[in-house]
């Protein structure tokens, strides 16, 4: 790498940000302060919803402009406020659902992110899902309601899960049912997971309009991942760097490629300049 000092550095959080205890280790969140004592921004870019950030950023003595749901949404922790967001209507997601289950094997489940006002909203006011999806562990706060229901209100974020299947084996069933000019397909966790999202809107949505909101640009930003939905922030970036635990795909998209995250890979690349 001989590019200068970023001006913005902005990582994804799970498999990337965080070890596997889902802990910011003391190196990481040194460089981190060195980096923004230096003069330069920071931020985080995550699939989750703004409403689960509390966990990392209580690791943190900053409170950084967020990038949540996968560039869905921007929101600033420091005042609690929704900066921007993107959201499916619900006559897109009627359609989706439509031609996604006649196309799936049986089994497979529904729910959405909606964006709501705050980090603190209700989580079965947020995080509505069908009968047939299967929460993950730590989806401790959901509703749920029927389909109809569920794409009744515009959302950040359309969810399709299936037991049985990974989220690699969904994505080639799904991705080509989905007109581009309709909705943008991803995922960010094997688990057999799928997110969609308003068309053309990624984390490199987001992470742009956080670099426009500092008056910086691409070739001042320097980007971290570890999945597939960290594809296109990678790309855009001046930098982007892809975690040695990222899937393939997500090292082809890649600048560079550092250590994995239990061997503190984001911490490695910045202390070369902070």
């Amino acid at each position: 790498m001989s590019t200068g000092a970023p001006k913005l550095i902005v990582s994804d959080i799970d498999g990337t940000f965080l070890n596997s205890t889902n802990r910011v280790t003391p190196r990481l969140r040194d460089v981190i302060m060195r980096a923004v004592r230096s003069g330069a921004k920071f931020g985080l870019a995550t699939g989750r919803p703004h409403r689960w950030l509390t966990p990392v950023l209580d690791q943190l003595p900053i409170s950084p402009i967020c990038v949540c749901a996968n560039g869905a949404v921007l929101y600033d922790p420091s005042s609690d406020s929704i900066l921007a967001r993107h959201e499916l209507e619900p006559d897109v997601m009627a359609d989706i659902v439509s031609a996604v289950a006649s196309a799936m094997p049986s089994g497979i489940g529904w729910g959405v992110e909606r964006v709501g006002s705050s980090a603190l909203d209700p989580e079965d006011e947020c995080f509505l899902i069908t009968q047939d999806y299967n929460p993950d562990l730590w989806d401790i706060g959901y509703g749920k309601v029927t389909i109809r229901e569920l794409v009744s209100v515009p959302a950040a974020k359309l969810l399709v899960r299936h037991p049985t299947m990974n989220s690699a084996e969904m994505f080639d069933i799904i991705a080509p049912l989905v007109d581009a000019d309709d909705a943008h397909v991803t995922y960010s966790m094997d688990e057999g997971l799928i997110e969609i999202a308003a068309p053309g809107i990624t984390k490199a949505t987001g992470v742009s309009t956080l670099a426009a909101h500092y008056g910086l640009t691409a070739a001042d930003t320097i980007t971290f991942g570890d999945m597939p939905n960290d594809v296109e922030m990678l790309a855009w970036a001046g930098l982007g760097v892809a975690m040695g635990n990222a899937a393939p795909i997500v090292h082809d998209a890649a600048d560079y490629i550092t250590g994995d995250n239990d061997s503190d890979g984001v911490a490695q690349v910045l202390e070369r300049w902070f």
